[in-house]
């Protein structure tokens, strides 16, 4: 009976892992397979590898958090297999109706709502955890805006990631020993760029491994019968599995949603969202990757926009800055590379102004509601169902 419970909630932790890795597989990797940098496979492959590393390493802090913090006992097999049928429960409700689901807060939900029925609910841990979620998105969206108004636009002038036809790299075999040199129309500039966009690629997989993994892994740890190392590389060859197989489609229509951004400035989100998710998830929080993305896109598109007025003026809304026209879709126009960036307070040039949006509200509406959505419905659904059937407990 146990042996047959168990085998339950690996296939169960292997689905929710296949969907994570479905998402943000293509969320690490969707701007560098679009500007043609790394091929499907090569980013799956990748991905697997540093999802695999931080669920190893940093995950383990998320891991403690959530399969003994959240509530004041250890998570029984039981209990594991129906928290993770209630993850797995959202993700395909998610993926029915076409809409974001936060997995990390989903599996609190989960935790959460058995503790409310148990009388289990470690009510400080859970109030630390609430409060990093409502500050996360404003940290993300002010570094953003930072980025935007004073970084952004003169790396944007001077730095071009570029894309040359042919091979980026070749074999010389004059020596013993063949060794890599650059192909045939291969720049120095074009091989450093694409280092720093795989470096990124690399270092955001190992923040979706540290934040994602223990979702898929932990409420099988422990009592409810795994260990740490066997629990993490279920779900990395699981969220491995879902970046080979429907993450390729995911790869292609990301950011398609929010934003038309170009990929340097993809970079810059996707530098910010690692490090938010990185250091949350080393303190032991349970974060969603695609929060810190999101607001920091918001954050940058803000920033860029708001270049023609000052701070105190956008905060406010002073009525005698109608003559300095605001557009959201700043940030997708490229900078005249033989004119420098206009200062804070100065009107940007028409090229700028006629960017296309920046990113689609309606999207940004959506994730927002299924941040508050999703825990929500989790915690009262787990708890409905631990109340009704005690004896799963």
């Amino acid at each position: 009976m146990v042996e047959t419970l168990l085998l339950v909630g690996v296939i169960a932790s292997i689905f929710v892992g296949f969907n994570i890795g479905g998402s943000s597989t293509g969320i690490t990797w969707g701007p560098s397979v679009g500007a043609g940098i790394v091929k499907k496979t090569t980013a799956a492959a990748i991905m697997t590898v540093f999802v695999f590393l931080g669920g190893m390493t940093v995950g383990q802090n998320v891991m403690g958090t959530l399969s003994g913090d959240i509530i004041t006992v250890e998570l029984t097999l039981s209990m594991g297999v129906a928290v993770l049928f209630f993850i797995g429960l959202g993700i395909l409700v998610a993926n029915i109706f076409g809409v974001p689901v936060p997995t990390s807060m989903t599996t609190v939900g989960a935790i959460a709502g058995l503790g409310l029925a148990t009388d289990t609910l470690n009510y400080a841990t859970i109030a630390e955890i609430v409060s990093w979620w409502i500050v996360t998105p404003i940290i993300g969206f002010w570094i953003g805006a930072v980025i935007g108004r004073y970084i952004y636009p003169e790396v944007n002038r001077r730095v071009t990631i570029e894309s040359s036809d042919g091979p980026l790299l070749t074999l010389e075999r004059q020596g013993l020993v063949p060794k890599p040199v650059r192909g045939p129309n291969t720049t120095r500039s074009e091989l450093a760029s694409t280092v720093v966009v795989l470096i990124i690629g690399c270092y955001m997989a190992f923040s979706a491994g540290a934040s994602n993994v223990p979702n898929a892994a932990a409420p099988l740890v422990g009592e409810a019968g795994l260990d740490v190392n066997t629990a993490v590389i279920v779900a990395t060859l699981a969220i491995g599995l879902g970046g080979f197989t429907i993450a390729r489609r995911t790869m292609e229509s990301v950011g398609g949603e929010l934003s038309d951004i170009p990929l340097l400035a993809a970079l810059f989100v996707m530098v910010t969202a690692s490090t938010i998710t990185t250091a949350l998830s080393y303190i032991g929080i349970p974060i969603s990757l695609v929060m810190a993305t999101v607001m920091t896109i918001v954050g940058i598109g803000w920033g860029r926009a708001t270049r023609p007025i000052t701070v105190r003026e956008a905060v406010s809304r002073d009525p005698d800055i109608n003559d300095r026209e605001i557009q959201l879709g700043a940030i997708v126009a490229e900078e005249q590379e033989d004119e420098p960036t206009p200062a804070i307070g100065e009107q940007e040039t028409e090229q700028v102004l006629d960017g296309s949006d920046l990113f689609n509200p309606r999207a940004v509406i959506k994730y927002v509601s299924m941040w508050i959505i999703g825990p929500s419905m989790s915690t009262i659904l787990a708890y409905g169902f631990f109340t009704l059937v005690p004896g799963v407990t």
